[in-house]
């Protein structure tokens, strides 16, 4: 199952989070898989597409980052999906 993960990051926590991720990288427990992200623009929230069979991983992985972030994961699935669903 796909999931788009959005990150709030806290009032200043954007060069910590950047120091921190080059030091430790994402820390994504096992069966918990990054495939892409995007930062908008402003600086202040990050889209993450993670994919996993097993959705209490986020809580593992989500502990890592909770003084700089909170987060909001949401399961998705493709448009062609959701249309042949809406349609059936």
């Amino acid at each position: 199952m796909r999931y788009m993960v959005v990150e709030h990051f806290n009032e200043g926590a954007v060069p910590a989070i950047y120091r921190r991720f080059a030091e430790k990288g994402r820390m994504l427990p096992e069966g918990l898989r990054f495939v892409d992200s995007w930062i908008a623009a402003d600086l202040r929230i990050c889209y993450q597409l993670m994919e996993t069979d097993d959705p209490a991983l986020f809580e593992i992985w989500t502990r890592n980052w909770a003084d700089l972030a909170e987060f909001d994961i949401v399961p998705v699935i493709p448009s062609d999906e959701a249309r042949r669903k809406a349609l059936q």
